[in-house]
């Protein structure tokens, strides 16, 4: 199945090491991060689960859980925790699903379907495609994907950042332009005729062109 931005996230249920989780139950209400690694006690992905541990308070406030993935059992994920908290100074505070069978993977397009076997004699090279970041609404469906080559740590502050602009236009008739971040300008959508953004922003906007207006946050 080829995931896009709009589909449907995939349902599953899976072992973690906070136990079995039934994917959209455990979502709840909010916004979700699945984040994926090719395999454990690999050097970047070490990096980048501690710092996700150190970034995690940010996406609480966001009502946005975090989960990870890793293609090997759960039972080897423990061991890697403690090796992520010794060398990055924070251990995983959430959970780390194990797909061993490969099901996950597949089930996302992070490996072709007919993909056979399990984690067992796989090298991380064999799973590198399994690099993906994956935001997904309230609504079950995915909001942004992103995938990243082994050798290319992935900046989590930049998916935090997309977040904040993700939650503010799912709210607000607005997009954000080029490297934006919370609290600065905004743009009123082309779909928005003159006279409602009149109704919106009485206080009017900048139009460098008639189709870029730019207004203040809402809401800030």
């Amino acid at each position: 199945m080829s995931l896009r931005i709009g589909s449907d996230a995939p349902d599953f249920t899976a072992e973690s090491t906070e136990g079995t989780i039934r994917f959209h139950e455990w979502m709840g209400d909010g916004w979700a991060i699945l984040f994926s690694h090719p395999k454990n006690f690999t050097p970047v992905c070490t990096t980048e689960l501690g710092y996700m541990a150190k970034l995690k308070p940010e996406f609480d406030k966001r009502n946005t859980k975090i989960i990870g993935l890793s293609v090997d059992p759960v039972s080897d994920h423990a061991r890697w925790g403690k090796d992520i908290e010794e060398t990055q100074g924070f251990a995983p505070n959430y959970p780390l699903f194990g797909d061993s069978e490969l099901k996950i993977a597949k089930l996302y397009d992070m490996l072709p379907a007919e993909t056979s076997g399990s984690s067992q004699g796989r090298t991380a090279m064999d799973n590198m495609t399994v690099r993906s970041v994956f935001v997904v609404g309230p609504d079950k469906k995915i909001k942004l994907i992103l995938t990243y080559p082994m050798s290319t740590g992935r900046n989590f502050d930049e998916i935090l950042r997309a977040l904040d602009s993700m939650q503010l236009t799912a709210r607000h008739k607005v997009a954000t332009p080029v490297n934006w971040r919370r609290g600065e300008d905004v743009i009123i959508l082309p779909a928005v005729s003159d006279a409602e953004a009149k109704e919106k922003y009485p206080q009017g906007w900048k139009a460098p062109k008639p189709y870029l207006r730019i207004v203040p946050q809402p809401g800030k």
